[in-house]
C-alpha cells in the first residue's frame, strides 16, 4: 500500500465512478450542444461531419461481384467496388478501342483520366444477356400488345392448402391488376394431384403469361415460385414474414388503379433478371391518379415488399399510408424452363428385357475395349463385363449430383454461399 494514500472502501469506489461517468457524459452533451450552434449557422459544417463520420455496415462494405451491371448505391468511401468497376470498365472500353479502326493515340476522355465509370456504362456481354432474355418481348417498344392492359397472372396454391395460404392469395391478387385464383383440386392421395408443370400447361393454353404458386408448410405460407410463360424462367423463393392488411395497424383501403412499381438495389445480372420477372407481373402504363406504388427492396439479399399509397403535403414532403400486404422473400434457385411434369410419387417405368435378337451391351463393350488385340486372348467372363459396364467413380458422382441438382438449373443457392457474410448475388 502507497503511504500517505487513504484506502477506498467498496461504496466510495462505486460513487466516484459514478462522478467520472456523469462528468463524461456531461462534457459529451456540452460538447453536442456547442457543435450543434455552429452547424445551425453553417450547414455546411453539418454535411463535412456527415460524410467524413460513415459507419461501415455489412450492406455499404459488401464485396465486389463480377456479374454487377451497376454500382450499389450507399457505399461506403473505402469500398473496392467503385475502383473495381472502373477497372473493368477501362479494360473493355480498351479492348473495343483496339478492335476499332480508331487509331493508337486518340484522345483520352475525362472519365478515363480520373478512374471513374462513364455515365450509362454496361458491360456488352451483359447488355446483350438483357437483350436476348426471356422478357425481352414485355419491354419490346414495337410489340403490339396494350400498355395499358395488365398482363394475366395465375394464383394458385400447393395441394391441400389451408384457409392461412388462401387469404394470402387473395391478398396477392389484389396486388397484381391482372391475376385470378385458381383453386387447386383436392385428392384422395398427394401424388394424384396434378403436377406443377401440367398446371403451368394448362395456365399457357389459356393466354397467362405469368403464374405464381404458393406453398405451405404446418399450415402458414412459406415458400412463392413464380412462372414466366410460356418458356421459363422458374423462380422459387423462400416466404417469410407474412402481414395481411388486416394486421397492418392503420392501414389503407386499396383502389382498382394500377401502381407503380419501384425496384430497389438490384445490380448484379441475376439481380436484373429477378427484378424484370417482378415487371411482367405489372402492367408498363400505372395510373398515377391512384397515388399507389409497390416497392421491392433487396437488402442482403432479401426481397422486402411494401405496398404504400403517397401524399404530397408540399413540394418538398411526402406523407406514406401502408395498404399492405408485407413480406419478405429469398431468392432459393432459378430455373431456366418450366417445371418438370412427372408428378410426385410417380411409379417408377418398369424394366425393359433386351430382344433374343439384340446383343447384350456389355458385350459389345468388350468387343470395343478388345479391338487391336489377338482373337484367341480369353474373356474374364460376365463378372468383368459388368464391371466394365460401370462407370468410374467420379462420373457416378457427377450423375448423381447432376440428379440431385438439375442441369436446368440457372442458378441455386447452398448454404456455402453464406459463409461469407459480404458476399450477396442479387
Amino acid at each position: 500500500m502507497v503511504q500517505g494514500k487513504k484506502r477506498e472502501n467498496r461504496f466510495a469506489r462505486i460513487e466516484r465512478v459514478r462522478a467520472e461517468k456523469r462528468a463524461k457524459t456531461a462534457a459529451k452533451f456540452k460538447e453536442k450542444l456547442e457543435r450543434r450552434k455552429l452547424e445551425k449557422k453553417n450547414p455546411e459544417l453539418k454535411k463535412k461531419r456527415q460524410a467524413e463520420n460513415v459507419p461501415m455496415t455489412i450492406d455499404n462494405t459488401r464485396a465486389y461481384e463480377p456479374s454487377m451491371v451497376t454500382i450499389p448505391t450507399g457505399l461506403h468511401p473505402k469500398s473496392a467496388i467503385p475502383a473495381e468497376f472502373a477497372a473493368r470498365s477501362q479494360t473493355i472500353q480498351d479492348s473495343n478501342a483496339a478492335n476499332s479502326s480508331e487509331p493508337s493515340g486518340s484522345k483520352v476522355t475525362q472519365d478515363q483520366a480520373q478512374g471513374s465509370v462513364p455515365a450509362g456504362f454496361m458491360d456488352p456481354e451483359h447488355a446483350a444477356d438483357i437483350a436476348n432474355d426471356p422478357f425481352a418481348a414485355y419491354f419490346d417498344p414495337d410489340s403490339e400488345r396494350d400498355p395499358s392492359e395488365p398482363p394475366r397472372v395465375l394464383i394458385t396454391t400447393s395441394p391441400f392448402a389451408s384457409a392461412p395460404t388462401w387469404a394470402f392469395c387473395d391478398e396477392l391478387v389484389g396486388v397484381f391488376p391482372g391475376a385470378e385464383f385458381f383453386k387447386r383440386r383436392k385428392k384422395s392421395f398427394r401424388s394424384n394431384a396434378p403436377p406443377l408443370g401440367t398446371v403451368a400447361g394448362w395456365a399457357m393454353k389459356r393466354g397467362y403469361s405469368s403464374m405464381i404458386v404458393v406453398n405451405e408448410d404446418h399450415h402458414k405460407p412459406n415458400a412463392m415460385t413464380i412462372i414466366h410463360l410460356p418458356s421459363g424462367p422458374t423462380a422459387y423463393f423462400k416466404l417469410t414474414s407474412v402481414e395481411l392488411t388486416k394486421e397492418i395497424y392503420g392501414h389503407a383501403r386499396a383502389s382498382p388503379h394500377y401502381p407503380e412499381l419501384v425496384l430497389n438495389n438490384f445490380v448484379t445480372r441475376l439481380g436484373h433478371a429477378v427484378g424484370r420477372m417482378f415487371q411482367t407481373l405489372f402492367p408498363p402504363m400505372p395510373e398515377f391518379e391512384g397515388r399507389q406504388v409497390v416497392t421491392l427492396h433487396n437488402q442482403r439479399d432479401f426481397l422486402f415488399f411494401r405496398r404504400h399509397r403517397y401524399m404530397f403535403k408540399s413540394t418538398e414532403k411526402t406523407a406514406l399510408q401502408e395498404i399492405g400486404p408485407r413480406f419478405t422473400l429469398k431468392l432459393r434457385s432459378l430455373k431456366t424452363g418450366l417445371p418438370s411434369n412427372n408428378p410426385l410419387g410417380a411409379p417408377m417405368k418398369p424394366l425393359e428385357l433386351a430382344k433374343d435378337d439384340e446383343e447384350p451391351q456389355f458385350a459389345k463393350i468388350v468387343d470395343e475395349d478388345d479391338e487391336g488385340k489377338d482373337t484367341g486372348e480369353v474373356q474374364g467372363g460376365e463378372e468383368d463385363a459388368e464391371s466394365d459396364m460401370k462407370p468410374p467413380k467420379e462420373e457416378r458422382k457427377t450423375e448423381k449430383k447432376d440428379a440431385r441438382k438439375g442441369a436446368e438449373f440457372a442458378w441455386a443457392w447452398n448454404p456455402r454461399m453464406d459463409f461469407k457474410k459480404r458476399n450477396f448475388f442479387l
